[in-house]
Order: structure tokens, then C-alpha cells, then sequence
């Protein structure tokens, strides 16, 4: 007992002395010894790695998934180390609406199998963001989470440290200087090499681990890559899918074009594909196009034909003609503009099409 209550007087005049001791150097009562330059660089760029961590991470977050009462409730079950239940995303969602409105409206008619094929598309890109979140989860946001929580954490534990020997060696200085008798300047010059030794010893462990923010640095730059990689292998395949579907959704509006005024009518209000651009290979868009009736016609001889054009359409490149729905422009077949394509011309004005816009006039 005698032992626990001097240990508690020790303790309890050390950290009066520090009090002390911080205090009057807010005040500029007492000198504080400075930290050298190396290591107050080294402690400005953690600091600076810890906060950039953190907003690039929040924002990741919020890019893979905008939704921030998912967000919320993910980090819930993450903290009480239960497993996330599975849900569809938007893209799967979307998908499978189109797919049941599809088999309502009947899969054997032209807009009932443009639905189904175009759910299937939309639930394809649902699984591929659902890849590009798990591996940028494992790849990029994990590694950054465990240097906050981990490394980061472990360098404010001794950072905190380095201050309170510090503090004590700043102390010890301070007693020497009052000190007057013979054995008590002994005994202060005695503290102020242990205190010394201590601060030494702390500065140089702080050091080390602050030097290791380098490493951190290299291997975020390796999780940087990883994460771009997933999102250019997720944006390649969405890219595809599309293609994809545009290729077996290419002959649709064309078929109501060669119907009668009230088939025409219908195929206004219907989406229109989503033309691939003119500087893609032919192998992109030449599998699936509309070439039948009035078009096959025109690409089979070298005059010109006037068409009306089905839906408004912004030119992406400098060679296309934008257009505006229910204008006439003049159409002809020239040869290297892939087969979705045909060259328009108004006025002076003059630029490559999509057949899928045009309706051929007799």
C-alpha cells in the first residue's frame, strides 16, 4: 500500500510538472526545446498523407456508391462484423423492370423484345460495377483504411510520446536553472541526462516510423494502378455491352420506316439506338445494321434520295450532320462510312447520318 501511494504522488507530481511546464510556455514564461527540421517536415507530410487519405477514400465512397444511407448502413454492418446483404444495384434494377415489361408487353413483338434484350444489357452493367466496387474495395479502399486505422494511429501514439518527454526533458532544464545547493544541482543534472537520453531515444523511434510514410506512398501508388485498371476493364465492358445491343436493336425503328404513317408515328416515340461513332472499325457497326427495303435500294446505286428525319440527333464529331426531327434532307451511299451510315446533305451543309434516324421519302 505504502508503494501504491508513493507511486501515485510520483505520477501525480510528473504530470503537474508537465502542466506546469506547457503551460508557461503558451504564456513564454519557459523555453521549449524545438524539434530539428527533418523531423517537423516529416510530421507536416504525414499529416498531409492523413488527411488526403481520408478525402480521397470519402470520395471513392461516394463515387461507387451515391447513395449515402447505403453508405450508412454498409459501415453498420461492417462495424458489428456482419455480412452486407446482397441487393440489386440501380443498373440490375432497371434491367429487371425492362425485362418483366417486356414479357408483359409480349416477347414476340418488336418493342416486348427490344425491352427484354435491352434488361439483359442493363443487368450485364449491374454486374460489372458490381466487380469494379468488390475490387476496388479490396484493392484500393482496404489498403488506405488500414494506414489511417493502423500505421497512422500508431504514429500519433508516438508523436503524443515524443510531446511529454519533451515536456519532461523542457522540465528538467528548468529545475537546473533554479537549482542552487550543491546536491540538488547534482541531482537536477542528473534528471536532465536521463530526460535527454529519453527524448533522444523517442525522436528517433518517431523518425523512423514517420520515414515510412515513404513506403506508404509507393504502395498507394501500386493500389492507385489496381484501381484504375478496374474501372478501364469496367468501362471497356460496358462499352461492349452497348455495342452490343445496339447492334440487335439496329434494325427496329427501320422496320416501322417501310409500315404505313401510323407505324411511322409509333416508331417516333420509340428510343432510338444510340449510334456507335463514325470513327469506330466497320466490325463495330456493320453486323445487324438496317439495310432493308428503300435502303438496300440506295446502297445499290449511286444516285441520291430525300428522308425524313425520325428523331432530333446531335452530330458527336465533326463529320456527322446533326438533325432535327421531321426535316427532309437529301441521303446518297457513299463507299467507307461503315453501314449504319449514309452521307446527308441540307443546304450546304453536308455530313455522314444514321439509317436509323432516316425514313427513305418515294
Amino acid at each position: 500500500m505504502d508503494f501504491n501511494v508513493k507511486r501515485l504522488a510520483a505520477d501525480a507530481g510528473t504530470f503537474l510538472s508537465r502542466a506546469v511546464q506547457f503551460t508557461e510556455e503558451k504564456f513564454g514564461q519557459a523555453e521549449k526545446t524545438e524539434l530539428d527540421a527533418h523531423l517537423e517536415t516529416l510530421l507536416v507530410r504525414a499529416e498531409a498523407t492523413k488527411q488526403w487519405t481520408e478525402k480521397i477514400m470519402k470520395q471513392t465512397e461516394v463515387l461507387l456508391q451515391p447513395n449515402p444511407n447505403v453508405r450508412l448502413e454498409e459501415f453498420v454492418y461492417e462495424k458489428l462484423e456482419k455480412k452486407v446483404p446482397t441487393r440489386m444495384n440501380n443498373h440490375e434494377l432497371l434491367g429487371q423492370s425492362m425485362i418483366d415489361s417486356g414479357n408483359e408487353c409480349g416477347p414476340g413483338t418488336a418493342y416486348g423484345n427490344a425491352l427484354i434484350k435491352c434488361g439483359e444489357t442493363q443487368k450485364q452493367i449491374g454486374g460489372a460495377e458490381r466487380e469494379l466496387i468488390q475490387s476496388s474495395a479490396i484493392n484500393f479502399l482496404t489498403p488506405f483504411r488500414n494506414f489511417l486505422e493502423g500505421d497512422f494511429k500508431t504514429i500519433l501514439k508516438e508523436r503524443k510520446l515524443l510531446q511529454v518527454k519533451r515536456l519532461d526533458l523542457d522540465a528538467a532544464k528548468t529545475r537546473l536553472k533554479k537549482a542552487r545547493m550543491g546536491d540538488a544541482r547534482a541531482a537536477a543534472e542528473q534528471e536532465l541526462r536521463m530526460t535527454q537520453s529519453e527524448f533522444d531515444r523517442q525522436a528517433e523511434i518517431t523518425r523512423l516510423l514517420l520515414e515510412g510514410v515513404s513506403s506508404t506512398h509507393a504502395h498507394h501508388l501500386r493500389c492507385l494502378n489496381d484501381f484504375v485498371e478496374a474501372q478501364v476493364i469496367y468501362y471497356a465492358q460496358c462499352f461492349q455491352y452497348m455495342v452490343n445491343l445496339q447492334k440487335q436493336l439496329g434494325s427496329f425503328p427501320s422496320s416501322f420506316s417501310n409500315n404505313n404513317q401510323s407505324l411511322s408515328e409509333a416508331a417516333r416515340i420509340s428510343v432510338p439506338t444510340i449510334p456507335v461513332l463514325a470513327s469506330l472499325p466497320s466490325s463495330s457497326t456493320g453486323g445487324g445494321s438496317p439495310t432493308s427495303g428503300g435502303f438496300s435500294e440506295l446502297r445499290s446505286s449511286s444516285g441520291s434520295r430525300s428522308a425524313r428525319v425520325l428523331y432530333d440527333y446531335d452530330a458527336a464529331s465533326s463529320n456527322e450532320l446533326s438533325l432535327l426531327a421531321d426535316e427532309v434532307i437529301t441521303v446518297s451511299c457513299e463507299p467507307g462510312i461503315g453501314s449504319d451510315w449514309l452521307m446527308g446533305e441540307r443546304g450546304s451543309q453536308k455530313g455522314i447520318v444514321p439509317i436509323t434516324y432516316l425514313e427513305l421519302l418515294n
